[in-house]
């Protein structure tokens, strides 16, 4: 049976503690609470964990959290497992284990800026060493490279490729040239939590949303109501959920989002690793007042 993506996927942030140890309790409460809210699943070590700042030791204490509760609760776990070099993600996803992860997600390479040829042979050589499905993360905005339509939908075709999480700043043509090609099996996720709706809408399949850490519920039901073909329940959440969706990412992320969440009580400092700082007080006031505005009886 295919994988299926479908849903609302947070892609967790690492909490660290005061003296900057990951603080694995508050992951895996975080992690058991976004799911009991609505998310059909979780990604670990993606951009918003800040997985290159992470030890190997570190890293793999992550995962092991993240497949404990996979295995309690029945959620999804996607693990971030792609480098800028085809020898180490070859050995980053091959070393994942089928039982405890459903898919791995490999980014674009970043800073090298192979063609996009190049790409799809990076992908595909992940792929064909890999004991679980592979999930493109399509970002070019971080990676330098970006990835059209044509290449995704060759990727499409390739055996144990099963879906895209496509973050490209935009529904642009690309993206809708993509759903519109590309075969049921291989599943688009949208990768800019402004564009949830839309994307869904166009044929995408959920969304991988950084924005979900808060307001669990409504994103949750935002992907339903998109998935549903309800245009008009998914444009009345996402005009909602937006000034959320902005003042998250008003500064580098995961910045915002850990300032909220400690500020909610839900992880014990909003520290970041170097060079990452931590948001500005002004934007955790202003994150803070549009969860407020969104909570708040209308």
């Amino acid at each position: 049976m295919a994988l299926d993506l479908s849903g609302l996927w947070v892609p967790l942030v690492t909490p660290f503690d005061a003296a900057d140890r990951v603080d694995l309790d508050a992951l895996d409460v975080l992690a058991r609470r976004v799911v009991s809210d609505g998310a059909r699943g979780i990604v670990a070590l993606g951009t918003t964990g800040e997985p290159a700042t992470l030890t190997d030791a570190e890293a793999r204490a992550v995962i092991e959290v993240c497949t404990a509760v996979r295995r309690d609760t029945g959620a999804g776990l996607i693990v971030g497992a792609g480098t800028n070099c085809t020898r180490s993600t070859m050995a980053a996803v091959g070393a994942l284990d089928a039982a405890e992860v459903d898919a791995a997600m490999v980014v674009v390479p970043y800073y090298t800026r192979p063609s996009a040829a190049a790409v799809v042979d990076h992908m595909r050589a992940a792929a064909a060493v890999s004991r679980v499905p592979i999930v493109v993360y399509n970002v070019p905005y971080r990676t330098g490279r970006g990835l059209g339509a044509d290449e995704l939908t060759e990727l499409a075709g390739t055996p144990g490729v099963v879906g895209v999480k496509q973050a490209v700043g935009a529904l642009d043509v690309d993206t809708l040239d993509l759903l519109g090609r590309v075969p049921p099996m291989f599943q688009v996720l949208a990768g800019d939590d402004a564009f949830i709706a839309p994307t869904i809408l166009a044929g995408g399949a959920g969304a991988i949303a950084a924005a979900a850490h808060v307001l669990t519920p409504l994103f949750a039901e935002l992907v339903a109501a998109a998935r549903a073909d309800d245009a008009a329940r998914s444009r009345d959440l996402s005009a909602r959920l937006l000034p959320v969706v902005q003042a998250g990412f008003a500064e580098p992320n995961p910045a915002v989002w850990k300032a909220a969440l400690h500020r909610l009580g839900e992880i014990p400092t909003a520290a970041l690793r170097a060079p990452m700082a931590p948001a500005s007080a002004g934007a955790t006031a202003a994150i803070l007042d549009a969860i407020a505005a969104v909570t708040s009886p209308r």
